[in-house]
């Protein structure tokens, strides 16, 4: 979404999150590594449902997100212009406790049409509402965005932000408001794999983690910035807290590739 950052939090969200850091790091240690489950299994979409602006659930006839060598890629090879056409490829479970691993790159060109703020721009949606939820016409889900942004080669472009599509979240016990918050990763100017990291302890501990190096951290999403009716969900109202829900990864305007997406259900989840 669009990167609308405000470097006031920036502080205050690394002291938090050097705070923090000895619980983030026992927490993910709590599983062991045959312990992850592969969410993409490298060969099809299994498992995964598209939804794309101005489309019925399901449907995607530019063959927007599909399997290449073993990637899971987003591209626009067969659009004739961006024309807002916005997409999310959501895993089939809602999940409320774990640690999502993602290896991703960006490649290739902007689609022509696409946002300025959209280059190089993607995410990981989480504690979203369900696809099956979400307007024809919806550009994104009522959710938590983990923003994930690469550079021109040139300037600087803080990764790993936070943006709120009809949500707000806390840092440091402070609500925020303010769409998006920077973190504190360094610039990614190039394709090479990035591995991010993200630990969600359902409402009270969210955090951001690049390359092994906690980036952000905050806590109580809840929905709050806009009317629950705009994002399909009559049920969900200003305020309600946000524990749980579905994981989506976005397709903006620019060309990314995912060649793990893997997951470990940490222990307070477990029944």
């Amino acid at each position: 979404m669009n990167p609308r950052t405000h470097g006031k939090y920036t502080q205050r969200a690394g002291v938090f999150a050097a705070f923090l850091s000895g619980i983030l790091l026992s927490a993910c240690a709590t599983a062991s590594e045959d312990e992850w489950i592969p969410l993409f299994n490298g060969e099809d979409l299994s498992g995964w449902t598209v939804k794309i602006t101005g489309s019925h659930l399901g449907e995607d006839p530019w063959g927007t997100f599909r399997v290449e060598d073993g990637l899971l890629t987003v591209g626009y090879e067969n659009y004739d212009g961006f024309q807002n056409r916005f997409g999310h490829i959501f895993y089939q479970e809602p999940f409320s406790h774990y640690q999502l691993r993602v290896e991703y790159r960006f490649i290739g060109t902007q689609v022509p049409g696409g946002p300025g703020w959209a280059f190089k721009n993607s995410g990981v949606m989480f504690h979203s509402q369900s696809p099956e939820s979400m307007l024809k016409e919806q550009s994104f889900p009522l959710s938590i965005e983990a923003q994930l942004l690469g550079g021109n080669g040139t300037d600087e472009r803080p990764n790993a932000n936070v943006c709120t599509p009809g949500t707000h979240i806390e840092i440091d016990g402070v609500r925020i408001e303010d769409h998006c918050i920077p973190a504190s990763a360094p610039t990614v100017h190039g394709e090479e794999w990035v591995t991010f990291d993200l630990l969600v302890l359902g409402d009270s501990l969210i955090a951001h983690v690049i390359e092994g190096d906690t980036v952000l951290t905050y806590s109580r999403p809840v929905v709050g910035g806009a009317t629950a009716e705009e994002f399909g969900e009559p049920g969900r109202n200003e305020g309600q807290p946000l524990t749980q829900g579905y994981i989506a990864l976005q397709s903006e305007s620019h060309p990314i590739q995912f060649r793990q997406v893997l997951i470990k259900r940490l222990p307070s989840a477990r029944k």
